[in-house]
């Protein structure tokens, strides 16, 4: 049994990790704005994410620190909302590092997610750990910041993992309603040219990868989190549209989505970018996938 701090763990993967580490028996610690509650065997502990306090305590001889903070990207870029996309990610990843620094025993292993939309709009080949290169743009500098403030976190005795996520496929919440809800309407043909990729990774797997990595004590730096199998979006409508027994779909070109998005107060970067991110370092370390094909993935989420 082990004790497992999730940081900003109240959102979807966070809700993802709880579950799973709870259904092995682990102690689940989740720190969160909406502390003082325990819900479903996890005990949620406030915290702000900008300055240190009692939840610090919870720290203290527990196993692994998972950090997810940051506000959701699922929003307009204005002004306020990117400063507070990434004022959110910078202060809790600081905020957390002087707290382990003053700790006794504090826990040997600090995992921070960070976002596999650090690399460029990639159409012509795949972006590993590697040989993979950076984009331009808000979102990337975002993620540029957010591992430096991670990484520069020096604290001995800690072993750290930067997790580059790719979109999280899973039944209870993410992007798969929305897909879902398009393909069911008739709007889910391709979005945009359908060329640009989609990489992804299934809930199942992005449990199993944490489980691996905190098992193997060798592996530090930096993961791509995931599938190996990454696909076009004109691919991956079709998968969507034959699970909800959709014969067709509209297509959506870039000016239909760009009035769609404003409407959802979100931003088009979230559909269009080519997103070919390859799971090199797990491939590496002889990590077995799950689940491995989007036809399955969509299915165990719900198509």
């Amino acid at each position: 049994m082990a004790k497992i701090i999730l940081a900003g763990g109240s959102g979807f993967i966070g809700q993802i990790l709880a579950k799973h580490f709870i259904s092995k028996g682990d102690d689940v610690i989740v720190l969160t704005r909406n502390g003082g509650r325990i819900k479903n065997k996890v005990k949620y502990v406030h915290w702000d994410g900008q300055s240190t306090g009692p939840w610090g305590n919870e720290l203290e001889n527990s196993d692994v620190l998972i950090n997810l903070t940051g506000k959701s990207v699922n929003c307009r870029y204005n002004k306020k909302n990117k400063k507070e996309i990434l004022r959110s990610r910078l202060d809790a990843t600081k905020v957390l590092g002087t707290a382990l620094a003053a700790m006794k025993s504090p826990p040997p292993l600090w995992i921070n997610a960070a976002s596999a939309t650090i690399y460029r709009h990639a159409e012509d080949r795949p972006q590993d750990e590697y040989t993979g290169e950076f984009g331009t743009g808000f979102s990337v500098d975002v993620c540029k910041q957010w591992e430096a403030a991670f990484f520069e976190q020096d604290i001995p005795g800690i072993r750290k993992i930067g997790l580059r996520i790719a979109i999280v496929l899973g039944k209870n919440g993410g992007v798969m309603p929305y897909f879902f809800n398009l393909a069911k309407f008739g709007l889910g043909g391709r979005q945009g040219n359908g060329r640009q990729y989609f990489s992804w990774i299934h809930e199942n797997d992005l449990a199993a990868i944490i489980d691996f990595l905190v098992a193997n004590k060798r592996l530090k730096g930096i993961f791509n989190v995931s599938a190996p199998n990454p696909v076009q979006n004109n691919e991956f409508m079709a998968v969507v549209r034959k699970a909800v027994n959709m014969p067709f779909g509209l297509p959506a070109t870039k000016w239909m989505l760009k009035i769609g998005v404003w409407l959802l107060r979100t931003e088009t970067e979230l559909i269009l970018k080519s997103r070919w991110v390859i799971p090199g370092r797990l491939i590496e370390a002889d990590y077995k996938f799950k689940v491995a094909n989007i036809k399955q993935a969509v299915k165990l989420s719900g198509g």
